[in-house]
């Protein structure tokens, strides 16, 4: 007689870290929502969120701040998920801010800065208090030193020498009036674990994580797909070249990578082997400066 292994795999263990989170939030916060892009990592964690509350309904809304520069394949993925899953769709405009005078457009073209500003006034209005988020930690310097339950003062900023220590995964999800609790629960997947899911799972994704021939230019030494944001510039010239996109934010500032992977395994087979982080090859907006996600988190970014 054989013993059976009730050993978990890497992608198990990951899997019941993040449902355990969820239904954490779900118990302990009294109005969370799910951060919902359209994007491969939000993808996860609304398969994950169905997971945890199967079969019954997704518990929460989802909840896009939409900058008006989103690949369109991405806000139809979007819309089509939703639906598929039954779940609330809040859309928070940053264009609709913008016409009301709520912020205003910047010289650089980036609207990251001003989205932060949308998001607070969306958690505002609907009473939010706890916002799950796909950030991983090594996706970047500020995400990294991240708690998974990262609190957030009443004017949505949050202080990275002020954290809540996890130990033992006990979460502290005390607030008090006016603050919440930005919950990420992809916090230990890398890239490459995302992926290996979404193979395992056979989840559904945007087509732009595929390689396929499209017009790009090049700027600083990254190539942006030509498209409704993005035209050629005085001296610039467009060529084809087979990219895909390995990262999905504004189509005006997300780059694609030159790849042949037209399947998730052949992504897999990729990322094993790249040693350049996601968003240091296709985020143009990141470049501003080394602290540039860390000062927008600070003011209330994701």
């Amino acid at each position: 007689m054989t013993t059976p292994d009730y050993r978990l795999s890497q992608l198990e263990t990951l899997e019941a870290e993040s449902i355990h989170v969820i239904r954490e939030v779900a118990a302990e916060l009294e109005r969370p929502v799910l951060l919902f892009s359209g994007g491969k990592d939000s993808i996860v964690m609304l398969e994950l969120a169905r997971k945890a509350f199967a079969p019954a309904r997704i518990p929460f809304p989802v909840l896009h701040v939409d900058t008006g520069l989103n690949f369109p394949d991405v806000l139809e993925f979007r819309d089509k998920r939703a639906a598929e899953l039954g779940v609330e769709l809040i859309v928070a405009s940053v264009p609709d801010a913008m016409a009301r005078g709520v912020v205003r457009e910047e010289p650089n073209g980036s609207r990251n800065r001003i989205q932060t500003p949308v998001l607070l006034d969306a958690v505002e209005e609907h009473g939010f208090t706890a916002l799950f988020g796909g950030a991983r930690r090594d996706e970047d310097k500020a995400r990294a030193k991240e708690r998974v339950f990262s609190f957030r003062d009443e004017f949505g900023q949050w202080d990275p020498k002020n954290q809540r220590p996890e130990l033992w995964d006990l979460y502290n999800g005390r607030i008090h009036l006016g603050e919440s609790i930005r919950v990420f629960p992809l916090s230990n997947w890398t890239e490459l674990d995302i992926w290996q899911y979404v193979l395992r799972e056979d989840i559904a994704i945007p087509p732009l994580y595929l390689a396929e021939e499209r017009e790009v230019v090049e700027r600083q030494g990254m190539l942006y797909a030509v498209n409704e944001f993005v035209r050629p510039r005085d001296g610039e010239r467009s060529f084809r070249a087979t990219v895909r996109y390995r990262t999905v934010g504004d189509a005006n500032l997300t780059a694609a990578v030159r790849s042949e992977a037209t399947t998730v395994a052949d992504v897999i087979a990729e990322i094993a082997v790249t040693r350049m982080t996601e968003r240091g090859a296709t985020r143009g907006d990141d470049k501003v400066s080394d602290a540039a996600m860390e000062d927008r988190k600070k003011e209330g970014y994701f």
